[in-house]
This record gives C-alpha cells, structure tokens and sequence, in this order.
C-alpha cells in the first residue's frame, strides 16, 4: 500500500526557544526532546476494510513538560500514545524515546526499552493483588534485577503520600491510592517519559484530582516527562500543554491550558463546519 507523500513538518511540544538558526534550533529540540514521532503513519487492514489511525503525524516532546493528547473518538490519540511507547508498530517514519530510535526495534529490544526508558500509568491499575502496596511499587526493578535509588525511592514515597499505606494490599486500599500506587511504580525507576493512558477514568472527582496533582507535581518538582491521554478537559488543564488530534492529524494545541479553553477546542473539533465558517 502506497501512502500518500506528507511533508513531515515538526509540530513541536514543550517550551519555545529562540532560535538563532535553523541547525542550532534543530540540535536544540532533539536534545530536550523526551520522544518524538516524524511523519509517522499507522494504517490498519487492507483494501474496503482499510483504516488510517495516524496521517503523517510529526510531534516532539520535551523533557520536563507534561502534555495531554486530546481528540474527539477516534481521532488517534491513543493509536499516538501506544506508537510513542513501543506497544504498537508505525506502518511508516520514525519514533523515538530519548536517543533510542524505536522505529525497527526487536522484540528484546523493546522490551529494554519498556523496562529501562518508559513509565506506563493505565486506567485499569494493574496492581497485583496478592503484593503489598511496595511489593506492586518495586516489582518492575525486581523483575529487572534492578534495585531503586534508595534516597529517590524515599522522595517518590513521599510525593505520592502513602508512606502508612505500604503495607497495604490492593484490596485494603481505595481507588485512589491504587493509581497513586501505580504512579509511584511508573516513577521509582526514573523513565525518560512516562505515558498516562486516561489514567483517572476510573476515579471519582476527589480521587482524580490527588492523582492529577501528584502527575503535575512529579513534573514541576522532579523534572519528569508526562505524556498522557485523557477525554476530560478538567484532567487536561493540569498540564503544561494540550495537543488536539482529528482524523490522525494534530490541528491544534494550547499553552498553559484552563478547562474552558481546552473544552472550546473541543468544541470547534466536534463541529468542523463551525470551524471552516
């Protein structure tokens, strides 16, 4: 299948910097950069069956920032996010996590690089139920063979306030502390990016909010890189930036978003006829 040719001009994500020229501005952004996407495609199936998920979607996000992808259903904000991480394949261009291009990488290495770059925080929680709060919290790094900074270990335990709760089994624990228990697990072992699928879908408003805060927090305090998809301007506006995906294209993005301005993009993406006059 023969894609149609799209000039891969980088949308980018993350502060802006003057530039002094086109050679040092590019050295610049992929240095910050945390993970980029360029040109990236994603079709899936063939022929009447044929669906294109992401058109040429060129994107950088910078260390430090976090950023909400958002779009209307089916727009391929996830299709994105799983790109990014390595849980999908681009059917064409190139993902990269930090300096490890993920575009063409084995099964062992993308694996390594799940294990040792990339935090995940899902809706679903994913907690074991039979290990304690620390026991689900460390099992990446254990699985790895690999033991937490003891001092970073602390600092997470504190940012994410469950310290009396370690002890704790999934099942003693409310919906709220779970996903912080998930959050610490994405943290402890210092990824280049972490990766938030809805994560406070399952929450009440109270819960979400702590979770949020905690995600915002990781960012501003500790220099965490947060890409997270979410349908719920209220989640969007705690981060640094929103970017508006529809029909697989990115149209559209907002600075220092507040629920109001996140919501009437969404609007105008909901009603493209408003949007063309």
């Amino acid at each position: 299948m023969e894609l149609p040719h799209r000039p891969a001009g980088a949308v980018r994500i993350g502060r802006q910097t003057e530039e002094v020229d086109d050679v040092t501005a590019m050295v610049g952004r992929q240095a910050q950069a945390a993970a980029r996407a360029s040109d990236v495609w994603k079709v899936y199936g063939s022929g009447e069956a044929q669906v294109i998920a992401l058109r040429g979607v060129s994107a950088e996000f910078e260390r430090g920032q976090f950023t909400a992808i958002m779009g209307p259903s089916g727009s391929g904000k996830s299709t994105l996010m799983h790109c990014l991480a390595g849980l999908d394949s681009v059917t064409r261009g190139t993902v990269a996590i930090g300096d490890t291009t993920v575009t063409g990488l084995n099964d062992a290495g993308l694996t390594k690089l799940r294990r040792d770059k990339v935090g995940f925080i899902f809706q679903q929680f994913n907690l074991l139920p039979t290990l304690t709060a620390q026991e689900n919290i460390l099992l990446p790094m254990s699985i790895a063979g690999r033991k937490p900074d003891p001092a970073w270990y602390q600092t997470v335990i504190d940012t994410v306030g469950l310290r009396d709760r370690l002890g704790h089994r999934p099942a003693q624990l409310s919906g709220g502390q779970q996903q912080r228990v998930a959050c610490a697990r994405a943290l402890v072992a210092r990824p280049e990016v972490i990766f938030a699928d809805e994560p406070t879908g399952n929450l009440d408003s109270r819960s979400g909010a702590e979770v949020l805060n905690f995600l915002r927090n990781s960012v501003r305090e500790h220099g965490q890189t947060i890409v997270m998809v979410t349908h719920d301007p209220t989640a969007a506006a705690y981060a640094d930036r929103v970017v508006f995906l529809a029909d697989g294209q990115i149209v559209s993005e907002l600075i220092e978003p507040t629920a109001d301005t996140v919501l009437d993009t969404m609007k105008k993406l909901d009603t493209p006829a408003e949007v063309n006059g």
